[in-house]
């Protein structure tokens, strides 16, 4: 093996990142997929959970994986861009003769197809980054939201001299006070997974839900260039007190829900924001770093706890330049981080951790653990553990549909645990 093949080796899974960690994740489970490939298997999984509420069709799902090639990044963020437009044409047109409820599906359908086309963006050899996916995705959602009865209210949530895009769910239009559910997301989550992964089932059980854009993500990040930050409870605070001055928010009746990296930011929020009465984390994060760190081999290690910054940057650098999937989606990974060097990359999520304060959590928690997580394994269990509050464990399986992160594949069932549970803690 020479030098190269030793470097790309050794950068091919920094952060969950690349292929063979969640390769080997899948395999464990093995689920149904229409693709071998994780990356491609696992959107396409996203895209047909997201049609349990009408966010998509499965029979759109399989005649989009006809037009992929096998490993083509480029062949997949086409056919999902075109179905995308596609979708936003029926939209437009149902719109243009006032079927508001088929506009309304049709645009959910073109944001998620859109958000997935996006996903393989950033590997595609075709589509500079940021591309007409991102404003064709904006532009669906802001119209499906307008569309919802009663539409969705978009908020301007002040936040350190700017403001966070919010968008409140009410269940009806009688102002009654309601419980509220602030739906977190993720590194790489947009407003309409939020959709899928809990505003809907909220909605339905008579929950208003608030879909939060934080730091680094979704508008924040691609048109305010907010980045992340560890001590996530500055970015809740101002929510919540946005949110209290609601009348149709019960204060004693407010849930933080978090998935993918929320799963981190939520529990960060909570060891200091105690006006929350209840968490969910989907799936636990305990320490961020831990998978940037897994596979780093070990003279390159010791570079970045030594604080070589040029070596640690140039010898990383030689190492993704030989896998270019890594690359990218390294750099997507850095992105929320508003960073661009890898050693300051590497170092910042080392400040991503509930080591210290997941004892300091007072309100009941509900942390999901899912059969073959791929990003964060192990890690729920960790968090559990640690908490001193009343707290409860909830497995996800492949017998169930339910496996994988973000149990993304079974979003009916996964709703039914967390908002059941949700019932009876609040």
């Amino acid at each position: 093996m020479d030098r190269r093949q030793f470097l790309a080796a050794g950068f091919a899974a920094p952060a969950a990142l690349a292929a063979q960690t969640a390769h080997d994740a899948a395999q464990a489970s093995a689920p149904i997929q229409p693709f071998s490939d994780p990356d491609f298997g696992f959107t396409a999984q996203t895209a047909l959970g997201a049609g349990y509420y009408r966010a998509g069709d499965p029979g759109k799902l399989l005649a989009i994986a006809a037009h992929i090639k096998p490993g083509d990044f480029d062949s997949a963020c086409r056919a999902y861009y075109e179905a995308g437009v596609q979708a936003r044409k029926l939209a437009e047109a149902a719109a243009a003769k006032r079927h508001a409820v088929s506009a309304r599906e049709a645009y959910l359908w073109a944001a998620e197809y859109f958000s997935c086309a996006l996903k393989f963006l950033v590997s595609s050899k075709e589509t500079e980054w940021p591309s007409p996916s991102w404003r064709q995705y904006d532009d669906c959602w802001s119209a499906a939201a307008a569309l919802f009865e009663p539409a969705a209210e978009r908020l301007e949530i002040p936040y350190e001299g700017a403001s966070l895009t919010a968008w409140f769910f009410r269940v009806d239009r009688s102002r009654r006070r309601r419980p509220l559910v602030i739906l977190n997301t993720g590194a790489d989550g947009l407003e309409i997974s939020m959709y899928v992964h809990g505003c809907a089932g909220g909605l339905s059980r008579g929950y208003n839900c608030l879909i939060l854009n934080g730091p680094g993500q979704c508008d924040s990040l691609w048109a305010k260039k907010l980045y992340f930050r560890p001590d996530w409870e500055k970015v809740i605070t101002p929510v919540v007190d946005v949110m209290l001055r609601r009348r149709e928010v019960d204060p004693k009746r407010i849930a933080l829900v978090g998935v993918s990296q929320g799963g981190y930011m939520v529990p960060r929020a909570l060891a200091f924001e105690h006006r929350i009465a209840a968490g969910v984390a989907d799936p636990g994060g305990w320490n961020v770093a831990e998978p940037w760190l897994r596979n780093l081999p070990k003279p390159i290690r010791e570079m970045l706890d030594a604080g070589k910054q040029s070596d640690f940057d140039r010898i990383v650098g030689m190492g993704v330049a030989a896998n270019s999937r890594t690359k990218a989606v390294l750099q997507m990974r850095m992105r929320p981080y508003g960073i661009t060097s890898y050693y300051e990359a590497f170092r910042a999520v080392q400040k991503y951790s509930l080591e210290e304060v997941a004892g300091q959590i007072r309100c009941p928690m509900l942390i999901t653990d899912p059969e073959g997580e791929q990003f964060f394994p192990g890690q729920s269990q960790k968090l559990y553990d640690a908490l001193r509050c009343p707290k409860t464990l909830v497995k996800f399986t492949h017998d169930q549909g339910a496996d994988q992160h973000c149990e993304v594949a079974a979003p009916g069932y996964r709703d039914y645990c967390i908002y059941n549970w949700l019932n009876e803690t609040l």
